[in-house]
């Protein structure tokens, strides 16, 4: 069977498979062959497929196909209203999505574009006031459109939820909830994603109406072509050892993963002063910023990627070899998210994880999701087994030093009932037969008596009674009153005395 009469089964226009045939791809995916007849159908989806198995053209094929009868070469806006809405949860994964719509529609004239925050404002509603059929948009920025009446939601006829498991997460069900009352109630609903929790599949019925599920492989498991291992190494040896493996393996462009945003700058800083080339994106950087290091790092002009999570979703680098986690994800489903970045369209890939102590926990609820156990390979000088083995598997050392755990609050060790303790030192012998005199006592024995001072001659004896002096004469009394004298200031009348 060629390459169309592949696609020209599922049902495809032949300006689609001419696009695809024109990509390189001799057949579709397991995904794309389920999905796609559904899609066309104009039923409601839930699409369960492992990353990189071809699920954003599962969906992007038939909706092209849904959508041609209205394409139009017009430039009236008004000839080309909001169709078709596809909501990510990413910046990189919208751009992806538009990317793959403007591929496969190349040759049927419908408009796309994309809206995602971090950019300037202004020129996207100036371009959707051109009209548009086809919007990929991160619910964010397309709120803000929203609200700046540049975006009507009223004409939207089918809605895609790409990476629904973090789409319908409690961070964006707000914003997903204000959008669905914005768009008609007879639309079509569909809803990809790589993985699927029992309670997102119970929240997302909310959302379809009568759903026809599509689950290729079985949930939260990475694709067969990725080779996945671990190295335990000490905590404070994992850059070192990041740094030793890339160096000795020669690898020439590697993925990294972090936790924090924080963390990925001061990874990548610390690579760059190891002598490798490295670049960090997350969050905080600007959407250019972000763009620039991709785009270097898929030109392999910078060797190793520093990324958060929010790159897990939609970074499609061609013929990725390595992905390296050194931080473990605080949900196991992001695992399977991050190693699907390698292994793609399936090619061979390779996923490591460096694990301590405090990632152990983490990293039993990743084998435990994707029921497999991970190899651990041991590196020569970086033997961390003992090191990131559990807390509570660490060897006791407690009540060697001190009084236990801390030197206070442990146990003290006892002899067995029945048994004496021994006695630390032998009883102290009473070395004096007489006990010791008081201090008052000892002082008075070693001191003589103070003589009684002597008062000097002409002075006054203060021992005896008091006697006047011979000589003395008693004090002369004036005969009459001193005179009063009158005050210097006014006196108010007031006080001033009465005349007799």
């Amino acid at each position: 069977m060629t390459i169309s009469q592949a696609f020209e089964s599922l049902g495809l226009l032949p300006e689609l498979v001419r696009a695809v045939a024109e990509q390189g791809y001799t057949e579709p995916t397991p995904i794309q062959t389920q999905a796609i007849p559904v899609v066309l159908s104009g039923r409601d989806l839930l699409g369960a497929a492992q990353t990189g198995t071809g699920k954003t053209a599962g969906f992007t094929l038939p909706l092209l196909q849904r959508l041609a009868p209205f394409a139009s070469k017009s430039f009236s806006p008004a000839l080309h209203p909001v169709r078709c809405l596809i909501l990510t949860p990413t910046r990189e994964l919208a751009i992806q999505v538009y990317e793959s719509v403007k591929t496969y529609g190349k040759h049927i004239p419908l408009k796309p574009f994309v809206v995602y925050g971090g950019v300037n404002i202004n020129p996207q509603i100036q371009e959707m006031r051109k009209g548009v059929e086809i919007l990929v948009a991160t619910p964010g920025r397309l709120l803000d459109l929203v609200g700046q009446k540049a975006v009507d939601l009223r004409t939207v006829q089918i809605l895609v939820l790409d990476e629904a498991d973090r789409m319908l997460d409690m961070g964006f069900i707000p914003d997903i909830k204000r959008i669905i009352n914005m768009i008609p109630g007879s639309r079509q609903t569909l809803l990809f994603s790589a993985t699927f929790s029992d309670e997102i599949r119970k929240l997302s019925a909310q959302f379809l109406k009568d759903p026809q599920t599509v689950e290729v492989a079985r949930r939260n498991t990475p694709a067969e072509s990725v080779t996945q291992w671990a190295h335990m190494v000490e905590s404070k040896r994992k850059r070192e050892l990041l740094s030793h493996l890339v160096k000795s393996n020669n690898w020439e462009q590697v993925l990294v993963f972090c936790k924090t945003k924080h963390g990925a700058n001061r990874l990548a800083y610390q690579l760059e002063r190891d002598g490798i080339n490295a670049a960090a994106i997350h969050g905080n950087k600007s959407q250019n910023a972000r763009i620039e290091a991709l785009e270097s790092f898929k030109a392999n002009k910078v060797r190793v990627l520093v990324a958060t999570d929010i790159a897990a979703r939609g970074l499609d680098i061609e013929a990725l070899p390595h992905v390296v986690n050194f931080d473990l994800p605080t949900v196991a489903e992001d695992y399977v998210h991050r190693i699907g970045r390698t292994g793609r369209a399936g090619m061979e890939g390779e996923a490591i994880t460096i694990v301590c102590a405090e990632d152990r926990p983490m990293f039993a609820a990743v084998e435990a999701l994707i029921k497999k156990k991970i190899e651990i390979r041991p590196v020569p000088g970086f033997d961390g087994t003992r090191a990131a083995s559990y807390p509570d598997e660490a060897p006791d050392t407690r009540g060697e030093r001190g009084r236990g755990r801390g030197g206070r609050g442990g146990e003290r060790s006892r002899p067995p009932r029945g048994e004496k303790r021994p006695e630390a030192r032998p009883p102290r012998e009473e070395s004096r037969a007489e006990p010791r005199p008081p201090r008052e006592e000892k002082r008075a024995e070693s001191r003589p008596p103070r003589p009684e001072p002597k008062p000097a001659a002409g002075d006054m004896d203060f021992s005896k009674p008091y006697e006047p002096a011979a000589d003395a004469r008693p004090m002369e009394q004036p005969d009459e009153a001193p005179v009063r004298k009158k005050p210097s200031h006014g006196v108010p009348a007031l006080f001033r005395r009465k005349a007799a």
